[in-house]
């Protein structure tokens, strides 16, 4: 899977793989998205486990 900040380079990610010959999927969302989601646990502390 790729994915990026914007979801833009990415793109550019999978097609790079893709001439190599190396198949890759897309996340869309991009990382913004994914963890913008306040109900994804998030680990805190000095050692986050």
């Amino acid at each position: 899977g790729v994915y990026c900040g914007s979801g833009v380079s990415a793109a550019h990610e999978v097609l790079a793989l893709a001439a190599a010959g190396i198949a890759a999927e897309l996340y869309v969302g991009s990382w913004s998205e994914w963890s913008s989601d306040p109900d994804r646990p998030v680990a805190v502390g000095p050692d986050p486990q």
